[in-house]
Parts: structure tokens; sequence; C-alpha cells
């Protein structure tokens, strides 16, 4: 078992390769072992595009080792046609007679298929090798198989004395109120590289005019989804240059003919919201949202316990007033300090 794990955190660690590129497929590593001696490995490197267990058999030099081989695989080989053909027969085919797995894949169209098509083929199949920190690298690919929603993160920064905004004063210039530094807006911009979507709602877009992009990370910018129930929100901002794929959730749709690559939708803002909302994301394959305000938004997320994770800047200026901050109780993951700003890591669980 121990010799199984140091291949199957090789397969991890090969995985995360593909982060922020392959969702709404799950990160996947993939390495093949002969006599004790890694002889080929792969990750699953971009949506669409072949999957790990095919790049690390073709990396093998000499195809006549792998009928003596043994291939380990962080994610349950496919069994379907999708944009690829099925992992499981490509092993077959290949003559391999061994395979580790860390986890099973929820995925409908496979969900213990793949190994099934393994064993019946006479292979011989391991699971659960290193399952737990399996999970935990697919996430975001497990919360949307099998909560229905994509996994949610929370982000906020806030003053000293608890506010993310100042007071508004009428006619003001719309643009954001600093109180990131320029270190912790890099490390927001990275995880904006790093998740599907990301999500504001009227009021931050208003008094923002945010773009909502990775200026400052290189990788690819998010989709961006707007709330703004009452169309409020002035075409000319830079949300509707067409630039980047946006999902603008409304009442009614506006008469005014919008930008390319702008989607209104229409739906009914009840008690209900969350739950339409979600079902167009998964008709958009979107696994993961970054939430970024404001109070509103955040705050309806926290107490209907629809999310996962939240990431908390406090800085030392003080606002006296504005709006406040959220509020939010959950688990510990890490706290740190960048400067004189201070970050917090909760989880819901």
């Amino acid at each position: 078992m121990i010799v199984d794990e140091k291949y199957m955190h090789r397969c991890l660690q090969l995985a995360t390769n593909g982060k922020g590129l392959v969702s709404p497929n799950p990160m996947v590593g993939a390495v093949i072992v002969h006599g004790n001696k890694i002889i080929g490995e792969g990750y699953h490197r971009q949506y669409g595009k072949a999957h790990a267990e095919v790049n690390a058999i073709n990396s093998v030099r000499d195809k006549s080792l792998l009928k003596e081989s043994t291939i380990y695989v962080s994610l349950e080989p496919c069994s379907h046609h999708g944009k690829t053909p099925p992992c499981s027969q490509l092993i077959i085919d290949s003559k391999i007679p061994n395979a580790v797995v860390a986890c099973l894949d929820p995925y409908h169209a496979v969900a213990g298929k793949g190994i099934k098509m393994l064993q019946d083929a006479g292979i011989n199949v391991i699971t659960g090798v290193l399952e737990k920190e399996a999970l935990l690298l697919n996430k975001e690919f497990f919360t949307a198989q099998t909560k229905r929603r994509p996994y949610i993160y929370l982000k906020w920064a806030q003053t000293h004395d608890g506010f993310i905004d100042k007071e508004r004063i009428k006619g003001e210039k719309p643009e954001p109120t600093p109180i990131s530094n320029d270190f912790t807006r890099m490390l927001v911009h990275k995880k904006r590289a790093e998740v599907s979507a990301i999500m504001i709602g009227t009021n931050t877009a208003v008094n923002d005019n945010p773009s909502l992009t990775t200026r400052y990370w290189h990788g690819k910018n998010p989709v961006r989804i707007i709330l703004d129930r009452q169309a409020r929100i002035p075409l000319d901002y830079q949300i509707f240059d067409g630039k980047v794929e946006t999902i603008v959730f409304v009442e009614k749709k506006p008469t005014i003919k919008s930008a390319n690559n702008i989607l209104y939708k229409e739906i009914v803002f009840d008690e209900t919201l969350f739950a339409q909302i979600f079902k167009t994301l998964r008709d958009h394959h979107i696994n993961s949202v970054l939430v970024e305000g404001g109070n509103q938004l955040l705050q309806s997320l926290i107490d209907q316990q629809l999310w996962d994770e939240a990431y908390i800047e406090t800085s030392p200026i003080n606002f006296g007033k504005g709006t406040k901050a959220p509020s939010i109780q959950g688990k510990v993951i890490e706290e740190w300090n960048w400067g004189s700003s201070k970050q917090l890591h909760l989880s819901l669980t």
C-alpha cells in the first residue's frame, strides 16, 4: 500500500497542472509503473483534449512493457464516449494487467462502470488509494455532481472597523473603494483564473463599474455572472463590453440590443432565486463560482448555507461608516498576514 500511495501522490501532483484549464472536467493524473520504475505519466491538460490515461500511455516509449505494468489514476477511468473515447477501453486494449484508482467518478455516465469494465476484462483493480486527497483535489467537480450546484467561494475585503465599502455620495464616479493591497489583489485575480465564473450583484456593479477580469494574473477570464433584477446597470459599463462571456439575471430582458457574448436570463426573484441560478449555471457547465459581493448577495448565500469556502481580508484602515461586512461563521482553514492585512480562510464544514 505504501508503494501504491507513492505513485498515487505523483498522480495527484500531475493532476494539479490542469487547474483552471480542464473545467468542467475534473483534474486527473496518471502514472504507469513497470518494475518499480515510472515509464510513463500524463495529466488532463485542457478541456476537450486527451485525458490523463491517454497522455500517460502515449508517453511510454517501449509499449511492449505495458503488458507487465500497473497504471495509477487519480480518478476512475471513463467508460463512455464523450469528447474523447473511453479510457477504460484504451487500458484494456493496451493490455495493462493492473490498475490502481484513487476514487470513483460520480458522473452518471461513469459511476463505477469504468472499474467494472476493467474488471470484466480481467484487469486487477485496486480502489481507494489516497481517496480523501483525490476527493479534495476535485471538490468543485464532486460538488457539482452530488449537490447539483457549483462550488461556491465567497470573497470580500473589509476595513478594520468592519466595512466593505465607503458611504457613497450621489453622482460620484463609479469605481472600487480601495481596501486590498497590491499583493492581496493579485491573489484574488489568481483565484479568478482558477474558477469557472465570478458573481456580483447590482449595487456592486453600479458603484464599482468593475471589469471582473484577471488583469493581475495570467490565466483565463471567468464567466461573469451578474444579478440585476431591474436591469439598472448602465449598458456602457465594462461588464457589457462583450470581451468576456457574461450572464445577466433579470426579471425582464431590456429591449436595447446588447453586445455579443452577453446573455440575459429571465428568472423570478423569490425564494427559489439561487435554485434557478444554479440550474442555469449547470446548463453552462459552470462548476465553481467566486462571489465578490456585495453585502446582500454574500449574506443571502451565507444565511442559506449555500457556500463552501470564504476568503476574508481585513485591512488596517477605518471608514467609520459605509456598507457593513457580512456576518459569517465557519471552520478556520488557515490564517495569515500579508503586510498589514490579515487573511482568514474559512470552510462551511
